[in-house]
């Protein structure tokens, strides 16, 4: 399991080695963990080091500093190095470093007249020539790698100028070969992920201490690349992570496995509430999605017309016109699809009030009672959500949402008390007490019509299976348990619709056929563990 932090957290962390006069190894060992990954980098994407041309823009803390000696270390290396510095104040002992390395230092001027980015100009061209961000950005566009190391995870409000003119001058030019983030892309949030200006995209990012939660969370894990933690001795001073992210390994330890004693109702019963007549397909679809992740049974409810046509396509489930009162399940999914039908929308509000759990989809969004609990995990897109925060009287766009996913669903399962799986590129998943997972498996090809419909499939069957005593044993709480859930569905919903793409186009009713090769492949980890 990945874990992350604040920058604040990790702020926190490390004061007491920076009161205890530990500063000046934490920054060498940043630099040394930034310096490796550069060459390792620039050894798959060029071949050799030697001789390779590095680019470093360094502003005036110590996330310069860590850019500056890690760019001092290249330079011994047989890179060609130059920084352009975003400050007339940069940090000192870093910047003898680079130069006794035989690194170039430039200076960025405000403007195209020669005038210094800083208060003491005298100081800052005694200490290399000025370039305007033009011209900084042609040198920069050229390098074989370019280390961004102008904020930290201290700063707020985004690129100020002249630093804001350079990126805005290197996005529109030609990418150099491979950009790294020194920490955390210049301008985004490490709290939250939220993008304030423009921002250099990364091809990695190196961050220190603790991987910074607003890496892991839209916008920002758009623009930080792949993500490498350089352990600093950080570890016993973190509190409990903000973010935690699933790994495979987390997957195959978690999955339900039937014993030798099982049978199908032991192996959970999930009963589904889907489709209508003007939507059928969404019923076919989690079903299809429910009985490939391997739940004992499905209880389908809906429509006769509906049940035919389920029965053609998963001939394993139980139709019926039923009622959800004398369905015996262990977890119900409602909602894909069942618009516009007041049967099926009486079996939505009946089911949400069972208080089993619940997974709450497309037409059970909007029309959800006030006395939800954690077990109810609702799965709205950024529209949708904004749907259900104004029913808790928050006035909120698409646009916001989508700029602060984890804060909005974080207030969403707060005000609602449900855990809220917020789909997008990246899933955010957050339980009412605050706690958040994110995962981010899928291909792009999976914004398709009836991807969700798959997902909720694969929720609903792992809501009605998921042994949650393993949940607490891994050490997640037990008001989070939901949460974990649906992070488990939102991985493997990714990881079985990337290999169904191959790189391609994918239908959704493909995603649900690459589930049962995907949950093999899980359950070899642990069977080689």
């Amino acid at each position: 399991m990945i874990s992350a932090w604040t920058g604040r957290q990790i702020r926190a962390a490390e004061q007491p080695l920076l009161d205890a006069g530990h500063g000046d190894r934490l920054m060498a060992t940043a630099a040394h963990g930034l310096a490796n990954a550069v060459l390792r980098a620039v050894r798959e994407t060029r071949g050799r080091v030697y001789g390779a041309r590095l680019a470093v823009i360094a502003g005036s803390g110590n996330n310069g500093g860590d850019a500056l000696f890690a760019a001092a270390t290249l330079a011994r290396k047989g890179m060609s190095t130059t920084a352009v510095l975003t400050s007339a104040r940069s940090h000192p002992q870093a910047l003898a470093a680079f130069e006794k390395a035989g690194g170039t230092v430039l200076r960025l001027a405000a403007g195209g007249d020669g005038a210094g980015a800083g208060a003491d100009d005298s100081a800052a061209a005694a200490a290399g020539p000025f370039v305007t961000p033009d011209e900084a950005a042609a040198l920069c566009s050229r390098a074989d790698a370019l280390i961004d190391g102008i904020l930290g995870t201290g700063a707020s409000g985004g690129l100020r100028s002249p630093a804001k003119e350079l990126v805005e001058r290197i996005i529109g030019l030609d990418a150099p070969a491979l950009t790294v983030a020194c920490d955390l892309p210049s301008g985004v949030s490490a709290e939250t992920g939220e993008v304030s200006g423009p921002v250099m995209p990364a091809d990695l990012t190196v961050t220190f201490g603790g991987t910074k939660a607003g890496l892991l969370t839209d916008p920002a894990a758009g623009l930080a690349g792949r993500v490498l933690t350089v352990d600093i001795g950080l570890g016993p001073h973190l509190p409990a992570p903000e973010l935690r992210r699933l790994e495979p390994a987390d997957l195959a330890d978690w999955w339900p496995v039937p014993q030798r004693t099982s049978h199908k109702y032991t192996r959970g019963v999930l009963g589904i509430v889907a489709g209508s007549a003007q939507y059928p397909g969404a019923a076919l679809l989690c079903t299809q999605a429910a009985a490939a992740t391997g739940v004992g049974m499905i209880r389908y409810l809906g429509p006769q017309e509906i049940c035919r046509l389920v029965n053609l396509s998963t001939p394993e489930a139980v139709c019926s016109q039923g009622s959800v009162g004398e369905s015996r399940v262990q977890a119900w999914l409602v909602g894909p699809g069942a618009t516009g039908d007041r049967d099926q929308q009486a079996r939505v509000r009946d089911a949400l009030a069972s208080g089993l759990p619940v997974v709450a989809d497309a037409g059970a969004l909007d029309s959800l009672p006030s006395d939800l609990g954690p077990q109810v995990i609702l799965t709205p897109h950024a529209g949708e959500l904004v749907r259900i925060l104004a029913e808790q009287d928050v006035e909120v766009t698409r646009e916001q949402v989508e700029a602060a996913p984890s804060d909005f669903a974080r207030l969403g399962a707060g005000l609602t008390g449900a855990t809220v799986l917020l789909k997008g590129a990246t899933t955010v998943i957050s339980s009412p007490s605050g706690a958040l997972f994110t995962q981010d498996n899928a291909t792009p090809w999976l914004a398709a019509a009836g991807s969700g419909d798959t997902l909720a499939g694969i929720l609903g069957a792992l809501a009605a299976t998921v042994q949650r005593d393993l949940l607490a044993e891994a050490g997640i709480a037990e008001p989070d348990h939901w949460a974990a859930v649906a992070a488990m569905a939102a991985a493997v919903h990714g990881i079985a619709g990337t290999e169904a793409a191959a790189g391609g186009p994918v239908a959704a009713s493909d995603i649900s056929r690459a589930v049962p090769e995907t949950v093999r492949a899980l359950l070899e980890l642990r069977q080689d563990g």
